[in-house]
């Protein structure tokens, strides 16, 4: 059951409500993510059957035998898509946190296709790469990209109610996501059937890189934890018929901090006896386009005073932190 503490932020409602109500739920946004930038979202509208088929074909893909699943594997170290197998990473490691491979293996995929015109050659070799399709099981490639394609426009949605949350036109972000770079992440956390390592974790603790995260927990399950002001790790909860949005390093620097970009951790199961443990969930880690600079907003920064961030280029930046949380070959 959810925390009873824990933000549920309607989206339906937001969307079907007049100017002055949709900036009264803008405040409430805006108080949670200067706390802890993690949230539920329902009424997102996203159909059941879309949710249901994309992650019964991860589901199937991760029961495969592993030589089956890696004939879809990464063909090298800090290539962003395709199949990466158990403690191929570390994400503790994108904040300089020397730790264990993290206990899992995942399936990632990008951006369906190339804009046109593209010739950064960095961004044609990292975010715009080929996901390497696994064969099995069937329809797995287009169950892949419906859910992907209804969180891109989540995310978009999501990003105009955090435009009105920081007092600003509802359109405000619309140019820095038009091309974005987002990528979808399967991830498989398997039973665990000999005790980690000191300091490993399903997932090390680390802070998401770009806008927004939406998240897609298995329905009761846990180890999902997030650090709070108090100076304590908090689990969070799943919220039947919602998605756990979180925001990233990129939106706390668009802010100059004003709002938090939380660091959060998924801790290993508890050994009971009481049966199986394995988890899977979905992530979708919302980037902003390839060449865009993201800055201080202006209405982020207190009169008198100066950024506490250089301005960073999205794609360049997300590169930089995902090559350092793999594993080296």
């Amino acid at each position: 059951m959810p925390a009873p503490d824990f933000p549920v932020f309607d989206l339906s409602r937001f969307e079907n409500a007049a100017p002055e109500e949709r900036r009264r739920l803008g405040a409430a946004v805006d108080a949670i993510c200067r706390n802890t930038g993690f949230l539920a979202v329902s009424g997102h509208g996203v159909p059941q059957a879309t949710i249901d088929k994309a992650w019964n074909a991860a589901r199937d893909f991760f029961d495969r035998p592993a030589e089956e699943k890696n004939e879809a594997r990464a063909p090298y170290a800090g290539y962003p898509y395709g199949y990466l197998g158990p403690q191929s990473e570390a994400l503790a490691k994108s904040r300089n946190v020397d730790t264990p491979p993290d206990l899992k293996e995942s399936f990632n995929g990008g951006p369906a296709t190339v804009p046109g015109g593209l010739t950064d050659k960095d961004a044609l070799a990292f975010c715009y790469a080929e996901t390497i399709w696994p064969v099995a099981p069937d329809g797995f490639r287009e169950a892949w990209q419906a859910y992907y394609a209804a969180m891109e426009d989540l995310a978009a949605r999501i990003m105009r109610v955090f435009a009105v949350a920081l007092d600003l036109p509802e359109s405000f972000f619309a140019a820095a996501i038009d091309r974005p770079i987002s990528a979808l992440r399967a991830l498989n956390y398997p039973d665990q059937e000999t005790p980690p390592e000191p300091g490993q974790l399903r997932a090390g603790a680390h802070t998401d890189y770009g806008s927004l995260t939406i998240l897609l927990p298995q329905a009761g399950s846990g180890g999902l934890e997030i650090f709070t002001p108090e100076g304590e790790w908090r689990a969070v909860p799943p919220v039947p018929g919602a998605f756990v949005i979180n925001i990233g390093d990129l939106m706390a620097l668009w802010t100059n901090d004003r709002w938090v970009s939380t660091l959060h951790r998924v801790v290993n199961p508890e050994s009971d006896g009481s049966g199986s443990s394995r988890r899977q969930s979905f992530a979708f880690f919302h980037q902003p386009n390839w060449d865009y600079e993201i800055a201080c907003i202006p209405s982020c920064l207190e009169p008198g005073t100066t950024p506490k961030y250089e301005p960073v280029l999205s794609g360049p930046y997300l590169m930089g932190k995902f090559k350092s949380t793999v594993k080296a070959a």
